[in-house]
């Protein structure tokens, strides 16, 4: 099992448990974790037995304060390893952005347990999991103007498509901290729960797909819904979903699916993504950085 010193990774029921846990410095932000992370991802993945990723903070004060501006790694919170001398060389890299991009590549569906402060990097790394539920005293900053920098980590791809167009101009232009009620009414996060009852929450939707649903279903959708969506036309979305209902009604799954339904019973799903995806997926070319 790989070794981590900034993050926490536990399987348990079928649900893969990442903590940020550097509680002392509110679970800021560093190449390492962000290093970390990418791998808890790839674990996850190759792992047919995880149905779900629970992302959450360790402590009772923050999911994640942002960006450490100095970190005990000795890396540049904003620039990977990949960064050279020259800022207008394109090479330059993001970290945020290569965990974003990691979260969005994921098979599992990822479910956000927001615990506390979640400010820059704490916020946009949330943006690409599919759910987020929040605690009454979690605290939200996309404070990057107020800092001198812009948003990151992709986010001015993904924001406006879960909060609209005039909600993120609004966080992003005065950079202000808001509260959970917010974040809710802003559509950023689903639910609101007790601090004491917000992991038993995330849990409870996680065990709500592990049991009920096909694997293959749940990551071909989740593939389907992120990427088809920014299609310029749903022909788009028309073409994937025909070959993709046409291969899967054909699988083990659906005759599972069906018997369990006439038959009364929970479903059984033998259907595993590390083997039995349709056989155009990915049908994406994922593009390269430069």
């Amino acid at each position: 099992m790989t070794q981590f010193t900034q993050i926490l990774y536990d399987v348990t029921e079928g649900i893969a448990t990442i903590t940020l846990n550097r509680p002392a410095k509110m679970n800021a932000f560093t190449g390492t974790m962000q290093r970390e992370l990418v791998a808890a991802f790839d674990l996850a993945d190759a792992d047919d037995a995880v149905r779900a990723v629970i992302v959450t903070g360790s402590g009772e004060r923050a999911f994640c304060a942002g960006a450490d501006l100095t970190p005990d790694d000795g890396h540049d919170p904003f620039a990977s390893s990949e960064a050279v001398a020259d800022l207008s060389d394109i090479r330059v890299r993001d970290t945020g952005g290569l965990v974003t991009l990691r979260i969005y590549r994921s098979a599992k569906p990822v479910i956000g347990a927001i615990n506390g402060a979640a400010v820059g990097i704490g916020v946009t790394m949330q943006l690409p999991m599919d759910i987020r539920l929040a605690s009454t005293s979690a605290r939200f900053g996309l404070v990057f103007a107020r800092r001198g920098i812009v948003p990151e980590a992709a986010s001015s791809w993904f924001l406006p498509r879960i909060v609209g167009m005039p909600q993120a101009l609004e966080w992003c232009m005065t950079g202000r901290v808001f509260d959970a009620e917010e974040a809710l009414r802003g559509g950023l996060v689903r639910s609101l729960h007790a601090p004491e009852d917000l992991i038993g929450a995330a849990r409870a939707l996680a065990r709500e797909i592990a049991q009920n649903t096909s694997a293959v279903s749940v990551a071909m959708t989740r593939a389907m819904l992120w990427r088809l969506s920014a299609q310029g036309h749903p022909m788009a979305a028309h073409r994937i979903d025909s070959r993709a209902i046409y291969r899967l009604s054909k699988g083990v799954d659906a005759k599972e699916g069906v018997a369990s339904f006439l038959e009364k019973r929970a479903p059984t799903y033998p259907g595993k993504v590390s083997s039995d995806m349709p056989d155009f997926y990915p049908w994406w070319d994922e593009p390269d950085w430069g």
